[in-house]
């Protein structure tokens, strides 16, 4: 490089940098944005006019006392069949990974045989068990029975709904456990072993902590699966949501807007299930993650508090007390430390 083109450089780059920045249009997302918006307007606007959706019908239900008893029918079911559906999916996910071939036999075919049977049959089996055993009894097997009951006092319509829901649940449960637990490295245990540590125990501190990280969002998906599906027991004449409005509408005709009483539901209960993944995948997200995404409530502090900050800097850029801070003193008072 000669010294001429030394002395020019400087120049050059002088020049780049009084050149306009001009950011990328891009007219397709702004087309696609606007066509949204308008799809979106006009079903807003047909919420609105439409007056098939019969909204004063609509509000009139929403907060029912029926409805909401049938609400916590649903609820109930959910959370059985969450409970007794999981509880029994990790064993079965143990059995899978177990070195016994007869328990991993016993626990293949059960999550096959309950895979393959739909939800609506395994439900009306349940509720139809009298037909096979009049009386359920306990004693030794092949001998003497020191205790029974007859099934339908035993069994009725919720039982069995709860009953079909948790051995429904267990076999996909049992999947996710177990595909969460293989997920874990292997080293995790081979070191814990090396360790002394007992299996138990390793299971309970090692593998499962690390192991809900990838089970929380499948299960997750599950639970909300299955309390949307709990309408399936409408079958079956028990109270639950969708049951409920059925029983409303069909004496008054007025369907659709019974329906978005169940709609608002299930959305707002969805969503209360959907917040709660959320944290709870956080909590087990503390070891993978040195700086987990901040909360909604965390955002909202943030904001406030940005907030705060830009109008104190105001205040103080006009010569003004900043909020919150304290007022400047008056000309009267005493200056602390002057003369007494």
């Amino acid at each position: 490089m000669t010294a001429a083109d030394t002395a020019v450089a400087p120049a050059d780059d002088e020049d780049l940098s009084t050149l306009p920045i001009v950011p990328a249009r891009h007219y397709w997302r702004w087309l696609a944005g606007f066509v949204v918006l308008v799809l979106v307007g006009q079903f807003a606007h047909g919420l609105v006019t439409n007056p098939g959706w019969d909204w004063p019908v609509f509000f009139d239900y929403l907060l029912a006392d029926s409805v909401l008893a049938a609400v916590w029918v649903t609820l109930q079911l959910t959370l059985y069949g969450t409970v007794l559906g999981f509880a029994l999916g990790v064993v079965l996910a143990l059995m899978r990974l177990s070195d016994s071939v007869i328990l991993q036999s016993v626990a293949w075919t059960y999550v096959w045989a309950f895979r393959s049977i739909p939800l609506i049959v395994q439900l009306l089996f349940w509720f139809n068990l009298a037909y096979l055993y009049q009386e359920l009894g306990f004693g030794i097997p092949f001998g003497p029975v020191f205790w029974h009951v007859e099934t339908m006092n035993l069994i009725g319509a919720m039982t069995a709904a709860v009953i079909g829901l948790a051995l429904h649940q267990a076999a996909y449960a049992a999947e996710i456990v177990r595909g969460g637990v293989l997920a874990v490295d292997p080293g995790q245990r081979e070191a814990a072993a090396a360790l002394g540590i007992p299996r138990v125990r390793q299971l309970r501190r090692i593998v499962l902590p690390q192991a809900m990280r990838g089970i929380l969002p499948n299960a997750a998906n599950e639970i909300i699966s299955l309390f949307k599906g709990t309408s399936i027991v409408s079958v079956m004449a028990i109270g639950e949501l969708f049951y409920q409005v059925q029983v409303i509408y069909g004496r008054n005709g007025r369907v659709v807007p019974l329906l978005m009483v169940a709609t608002v539901w299930y959305i707002v209960l969805t969503t209360v299930l959907s917040v709660a993944q959320y944290y709870v995948e956080r909590y087990f997200a503390r070891g993978a993650e040195r700086n987990p995404p901040p909360t909604p409530a965390q955002r909202l502090r943030a904001l406030v508090r940005d907030f705060r900050a830009a109008t104190g800097a105001a205040d103080r850029a006009r010569g003004g007390p900043t909020r919150g801070g304290p007022a400047p003193p008056r000309k009267d008072a005493p200056v602390e430390g002057g003369a007494r």
